[in-house]
């Protein structure tokens, strides 16, 4: 008997591809959450607060549960059109896929953040991200969740 070999289904293509990608976003939102909470809370040490570190794993807590989410819906905006445009890019060009993946997923962290910025009443979102170290910081985490969906996509 000869076996024929067959085209995978576009769900099986997705379905192999959701696992990764859930992951990532949950390593991303929860570094972003991470670094606001530790941002904020050394802004206000620096006006003289003083923080226990009981004070600062309670409020990591806290925003893991309660901002990671919110965060990582940002993430999912900001991925949605930056990852297919890698992925098609990455075909051109197979040696680059995982750089240009985590790449679009820094940008598309960067470029969902500034949107919202740019329709939410108060200045910010996202305190961190109002000056550029702690938009890189934030960003960190999103290319590294690109860097691992890219490598755990990878054939």
């Amino acid at each position: 008997m000869r076996v024929i070999p067959t085209r995978s289904s576009p769900s099986a293509h997705w379905t192999r591809h959701l696992a990764p990608l859930l992951l990532a976003c949950l390593l991303a939102a929860a570094w972003g959450s991470v670094v606001q909470t530790q941002w904020n809370l050394q802004a206000l040490v620096g006006l003289g607060v003083d923080i226990p570190a009981s004070e600062r794993a309670r409020a990591t807590w806290q925003d893991l549960i309660g901002f990671a989410p919110v965060y990582a819906g940002i993430l999912a905006a900001g991925w949605l059109p930056a990852l297919p445009v890698a992925a098609f890019l990455a075909r051109r060009w197979p040696a680059w896929r995982s750089a240009l993946l985590a790449v679009a997923a820094g940008f598309g962290m960067v470029a969902a953040v500034r949107a919202i910025d740019a329709l939410a009443p108060m200045p910010v979102f996202i305190d961190a991200t109002r000056h550029l170290t702690g938009l890189l910081a934030m960003a960190a985490g999103a290319v590294i969740g690109g860097f691992l969906y890219a490598r755990l996509t990878a054939r």
